[in-house]
């Protein structure tokens, strides 16, 4: 049944935001008046981005792709195209040296231009899917990061990224040059910022992670992110005019806490202590594209807790990414809300590549599903803690995948559900899947020099 604002808001309108109900308040140690009022702005964006028909999100993003393909297809090549064989793109490999390509519909809007360290802001123009209304810094002035330390949390010195992160303002946050930023403790984010890690070489790691918590319009872009570990329990200023007291963290790479209009771009990550990207607590409105995902056991987790109903509003749109390397589990494991998995590139899983419990709407079009060698690793979808019984009423649609090496996807839920009744004109149904390997092709961080095409 199709959930309205309205209804929503009547649900939910007895609850009122407290340490329990957030999950003990996110590493949030004193969960005072600053906090409580964050928290109840957090869940108003929450309500306000939610999108009560959400095929007509995945409508205009399959209507953006098609338009991509077909203004490419002249720049066709050979290895562009389907085949079963494994590709490496980060690592030991050689580095592309062609011309500029822009193979998929966001890098399609900015990244040929010689001119785009001159214009970086048109980047909010090319951001499709759920997070597509994400303005990040757009607003702000820019601000370089000069120095790479991180030593003081409580008073961060000008022109680091801590520093930056903190300022309540718009802000679009560049780099100076090439740098190693190792996290003191878990970098808290305002809102309405943009980490732009492109024309340098970014990468944090050996540290903390990244907490986007009770905020909204965030974008992180072009960095390098690995080698993460739990953040140390402290006191941290997480806004120019606030300092509270967190507890240890769990060791994410992104930590997307109660927080709505994310987008998440072009990012390389690898081995953090817990997961690559967890998005939970009524965060919504998130695209996840163009990033290149290694050696890790749990990558994205979409929802926490199986009995945390406010997260029925998450909407997430999973696209154009390559789920590569020594990668076991979650790509992504979700709960509750509505995913829509497209044109993600998945050569590597050990157990599977897509799980979820309590009943998630898990929409998968035109992704390639290479299964790993072990006949018994075969399956792509991981239904957790429910009895066939019950998850086979659970919407889970293949559309289009390319399913290779004896890829098996369990499909579940109605052939035709009266919400998500799709024709063929708006899902764009012409072998999507053959072109994954080209949509996937510069994924993850990327390497750009000012006064080139990127």
């Amino acid at each position: 049944m199709k959930i309205t604002k309205a209804q929503l808001v009547f649900l939910f309108s007895f609850a009122t935001l407290i340490p329990t109900l957030w999950g003990g308040g996110g590493n949030i140690a004193d969960f005072d008046d600053v906090w409580k009022r964050r928290a109840d702005q957090a869940w108003k964006n929450t309500l306000a981005a939610y999108e009560p028909s959400p095929e007509n999100v995945t409508t205009k993003f399959n209507e953006n792709v098609h338009k991509a393909l077909v203004a490419n297809k002249s720049n066709k090549t050979k290895d562009l195209e389907g085949g079963d064989d494994r590709r490496n793109l980060r690592g030991k490999h050689k580095k592309y040296t062609g011309p500029c390509m822009s193979t998929n519909p966001i890098d399609r809007c900015w990244r040929c231009r010689p001119d785009w360290a001159e214009n970086r802001k048109r980047l909010t123009q090319c951001v499709i899917g759920f997070g597509h209304r994400t303005e990040g810094g757009e607003k702000g002035k820019y601000y370089e990061v000069t120095d790479n330390s991180d030593d003081d949390p409580v008073n961060p010195k000008p022109g680091t990224l801590r520093f930056a992160v903190i300022q309540k303002r718009p802000l679009w946050i560049i780099f100076a040059h090439d740098m190693h930023i190792k996290l003191s403790h878990e970098l808290i984010v305002q809102s309405k910022k943009t980490i732009d890690g492109r024309g340098a070489h970014v990468h944090i790691a050996h540290g903390a992670g990244i907490t986007l918590q009770f905020v909204d319009d965030v974008i992180i872009h072009s960095i390098h992110i690995h080698h993460i570990g739990p953040s140390k329990a402290g006191l941290i200023r997480d806004s120019v005019d606030h300092i509270g007291l967190r507890t240890t963290g769990d060791g994410d790479g992104i930590n997307i806490f109660g927080s709505t209009n994310i987008w998440l771009d072009h990012l390389s990550m690898s081995e953090c202590q817990d997961g690559l990207i967890d998005a939970i607590q009524g965060s919504t409105a998130i695209t996840i594209s163009n990033c290149h995902f290694t050696h890790h056991n749990d990558v994205i987790l979409l929802g926490a807790s199986d009995t945390y109903e406010r997260d029925k509003l998450m909407q997430v749109t999973v696209a154009f990414n390559h789920f590569g390397k020594e990668l076991i589990q979650r790509m992504p494991r979700c709960r509750w809300g509505f995913f829509h998995v497209v044109n993600n590139d998945y050569t590597h899983w050990k157990m599977y590549a897509i799980g979820g419990s309590m009943h998630p709407t898990i929409i998968s079009q035109g992704n390639r599903f290479i299964a790993p060698d072990d006949p018994k690793a075969k399956e792509i979808t991981n239904r957790n803690y429910a009895p066939q019984s019950e998850w086979s009423k659970w919407v889970w649609r293949s559309e289009g995948d390319l399913l290779l090496n004896g890829a098996r996807f369990t499909k579940s839920g109605p052939d035709k559900s009266p919400h998500f009744d799709f024709t063929k004109m708006q899902m764009i149904k012409a072998k999507p899947a053959t072109f994954v390997r080209r949509l996937t092709r510069f994924a993850g961080a990327l390497d750009c020099e000012k006064g080139n095409k990127c």
